[in-house]
This record gives C-alpha cells, sequence and structure tokens, in this order.
C-alpha cells in the first residue's frame, strides 16, 4: 500500500516534439505554424501531474483545476518543448506549481497551475452519474 509522500519541492518534467499535431494551423487553417497555446498549457499541466503521481496514495489522483500561464516566445516545428513544474505550495488537498517551458534556444512559457487530489473512485462515480444523466 503506498502513502501520501507529498512535499514542497517535487518536480515533474514533460516534454515535446513541435509538429503539426500540435501547431496553432492545425486548429485553424489561417492560424500561424507554431507551437500552439492550449499545447503549451497541456505540456505543463502534464509537467505537474508528472510531478506527484508517485506521490499520492493509492487509489488518489491529482486533477487540474486552475492553470495561468503566459506564452512568451514562438517555438517552430521540429524543435523540442520542455516544461517543468515544480509543487511550490500544499494545502489540504489544494496544490500549487509553479512551472516554466523552453524551446532549444529560449524559454517559452511560465505560469502557475493548481492540482487538487481526489479519490478517484468518487471522481470516476461522479462522471458516470453525469454521462448517465446527458444518454437519457
Amino acid at each position: 500500500m503506498k502513502s501520501n509522500t507529498l512535499r514542497i519541492g517535487l518536480t515533474g518534467v514533460a516534454s515535446a516534439i513541435v509538429g503539426k499535431e500540435n501547431t496553432a494551423d492545425k486548429f485553424e487553417k489561417e492560424m500561424v505554424p507554431a507551437f500552439a497555446t492550449p499545447m503549451l498549457v497541456s505540456l505543463m499541466d502534464n509537467a505537474a501531474f508528472y510531478a506527484v503521481k508517485n506521490h499520492l496514495a493509492d487509489g488518489y489522483e491529482s486533477v487540474g483545476t486552475r492553470i495561468s500561464i503566459s506564452h512568451i516566445a514562438a517555438t517552430p516545428p521540429g524543435m523540442k518543448v520542455t516544461a517543468r513544474a515544480t509543487l511550490v505550495e500544499i494545502y489540504r488537498n489544494r496544490l500549487v506549481f509553479e512551472a516554466e517551458a523552453f524551446d532549444e534556444i529560449e524559454k517559452i512559457g511560465e505560469g502557475k497551475l493548481e492540482r487538487f487530489v481526489v479519490r478517484r473512485d468518487s471522481f470516476l462515480k461522479k462522471l458516470d452519474q453525469k454521462t448517465r444523466i446527458i444518454s437519457k
């Protein structure tokens, strides 16, 4: 049985190569062929998830609840983007992270993320209840 070992300073990393599947023009053809902001958000959120996933007690997960980032530089296709998120605050089941992202040349993003620790079975039960409501 795994127990909660959360602590300030835990860090997670997530990386992606910029390609057609994650550039802005994938979402709208008139947009630029550069790493899309929604994909940067996702990468930073994944880094926060990875920071704590092995430190939660059995049966618990963290879920994203708030993200505030700045996308400060463009990244062209072919470059690698790496996001790093560090746990900076724990209050009950609320986790706050500071995140940064870099391409191979410069810093491209920064921000703050929040995740909550939830019981996986309770969370999935609520999702199932909603699914049943809309399926009627």
